[in-house]
């Protein structure tokens, strides 16, 4: 991995700039600062502002794990043109399929589940994720919920990341799936994508290196990412040299792109 706002990357960072480019972020740990309880998350004000900047002059998107009305709402009032939830399956084609397969499994992993103090399970419909962050071990919490899921894996995705575990349904659409519909649909040849966990593996191991400009919230000897920024608050000074090397206007793909709905669901 190297540093993406070294000296020496400035002309990769420059090149994808000019071209037909979308920006695309995670949100927590990413856009936002991850905190002890998920429903405090937001950007700060800095970032938000740099982002409103960025979504003027290029098509941007955010891709999260969280649901999809819930990090619509954090990165609002940015105009973002595209927010995808649920690690890349809200919306998706298959959304009353998925949403059955979570509803189906949710009592026995909430049964397998009992016992485990200071673990949280979240339900986003199409997507469960069990917190563990307010556990005063959080090592020992994570080999139990480990063990609790490893059950289930036959017949759903189970992802770790940082305090949390998240369950989809194997047919679910992940976040290099919907980062590459996203970009299919727009006609943009080339992306970059800034993300901090494991879910964003699957976007960091899609793309070749001139489509694809993948960088990681920290440095991480065993993730896909190419590149990486120091730590979240550096995420303010990538938007910062990306606003520097395009002026602030609106492209052709932004005015005349559809809608995240539409782009999702169309076939």
């Amino acid at each position: 991995m190297k540093p993406i706002l070294a000296s020496s990357e400035y002309s990769v960072l420059e090149s994808f700039a000019a071209s037909e480019v979308l920006l695309a972020f995670d949100f927590d740990g990413t856009l936002a600062p991850i905190v002890r309880s998920p429903g405090d998350a937001q950007m700060r004000a800095e970032t938000r502002r740099l982002l409103g900047h960025a979504c003027r002059s290029y098509p941007c998107a955010v891709i999260s794990g969280r649901a999809r009305d819930d990090v619509r709402a954090r990165v609002e009032p940015v105009p973002a043109e595209r927010v995808v939830g649920n690690h890349g399956s809200e919306p998706a084609p298959n959304m009353a399929e998925l949403e059955g397969e979570i509803a189906r499994a949710k009592p026995g992993i909430m049964a397998a589940l009992a016992g485990l103090e200071h673990v949280e399970l979240e339900d986003k419909r199409f997507s469960l994720s069990i917190h563990y962050r307010k556990s005063p071990d959080q090592r020992e919490a994570r080999r139990a919920i480990a063990r609790a899921l490893k059950p289930f894996e036959k017949w759903l995705r189970v992802v770790g990341g940082k305090a949390v575990f998240n369950v989809t349904p194997h047919a679910a659409p992940h976040k290099g799936t919907a980062l590459e519909l996203m970009r299919n649909r727009l006609g943009v040849g080339r992306a970059v994508f800034v993300g901090d966990d494991e879910t964003d593996e699957d976007v960091f191991t899609r793309g070749r290196p001139d489509e694809l400009l993948s960088i990681r919230v920290g440095m991480h000897r065993g993730s896909a990412a190419r590149y990486y920024i120091r730590d979240q608050r550096e995420i303010d000074t990538l938007l910062r040299r990306l606003l520097a090397l395009r002026p602030a206007q609106r492209t052709s793909i932004d005015a005349s792109a559809p809608a995240a709905s539409t782009l999702m669901l169309e076939k």
